[in-house]
């Protein structure tokens, strides 16, 4: 499942924050060279990350903004400075960094109103890290984490609304990582191993799109494995909730090749479209 990258939404909501801070005087040419070792008065600093963010350097931003908190603490201008440093790492693909200022800024701020915006950092943090399903899956996982943490204290946010999305993505990417598994035990005759992975899709990831196949793929182990009542349950739980797919129509003809264990007529799965009446009621399960 390809994952986009999500910094254009990320800066779009940024947006409320950045702009409510007013503007500093004491604009300067420095490098992040001379930020970082010589004292400067914090709204020129600040003024100079705001700059080299504006120019698309995150990197150069990010130091800057952590410089303002390093040398001015105390001021106001830090605890700003702190969410911009999240932003302006992440924005760099720097996430380790990112999730480490927000989680800073949460730890000094927990009652902010920008809390939310940081939760939603540290969320977009690990999304942004998802790979394919032929890898380890921890990163994944701690993105379902985050935006399910995201999504209960701030249910009503802009970020929870997003998040939500996400986590139906997310859901959906680990259960085909559940499926990758299985089918490689399955191509191997390790029918019980095989039959783990299906059903932690079917009982732990049951609204993905991967459901129907994981009921077929029961189907199959189960008859391998000599046991046709369960095969038969999976392929009637198939045929109830799914009787227009391929992976009814190929467990349902699996079965019929089995005697003894052949569906009922009722099961049967539709005609296809050009051969069926325009009235044909669907199969029941």
């Amino acid at each position: 499942m390809p994952f986009r990258f999500t910094r254009p939404l990320a800066a779009a909501l940024l947006v409320g924050i950045v702009f409510t801070l007013p503007a500093c005087a004491g604009r300067g040419k420095h490098t992040r060279s001379d930020t970082q070792y010589v004292a400067r008065d914090v709204a020129t600093l600040y003024n100079l990350a705001r700059q080299q963010l504006g120019q698309g350097n995150y990197a150069a931003a990010a130091a800057i903004f952590d410089e303002v908190e390093r040398q001015h603490p105390y001021s106001i201008w830090a605890r700003r400075a702190q969410l911009m440093s999240a932003f302006s790492y992440y924005a760099a693909r720097d996430y380790t960094k990112s999730t480490e200022s927000s989680r800073r800024f949460l730890s000094i701020h927990p009652g902010n109103r920008d809390a939310p915006y940081a939760y939603y950092l540290i969320a977009l943090s690990y999304y942004e890290q998802i790979t394919d399903v032929e890898r380890d899956q921890t990163t994944s996982k701690q993105a379902l984490d985050a935006l399910g943490e995201l999504v209960r204290r701030y249910p009503d946010t802009r970020y929870a609304a997003d998040a939500r999305l996400k986590i139906d993505l997310v859901r959906d990417h680990l259960a085909g990582k559940e499926m990758e598994v299985g089918r490689f035990y399955e191509r191997r005759n390790q029918w019980l191993a095989a039959v783990t992975r299906f059903r932690a899709v079917i009982e732990e990831y049951q609204t993905t799109s991967h459901t129907p196949e994981a009921l077929m793929r029961l189907t199959e182990c189960y008859l391998a494995l000599g046991v046709p009542e369960e095969a038969r349950r999976s392929a009637a739980v198939l045929g109830a909730n799914y009787p227009g797919t391929k992976w009814y129509q190929r467990a349902y003809e699996l079965m019929q090749r089995h005697p003894g264990n052949a569906v009922t007529p009722a099961a049967a799965p539709a005609p296809t479209p050009a051969a069926a009446p325009a009235t044909a009621p669907k199969p029941a399960g």
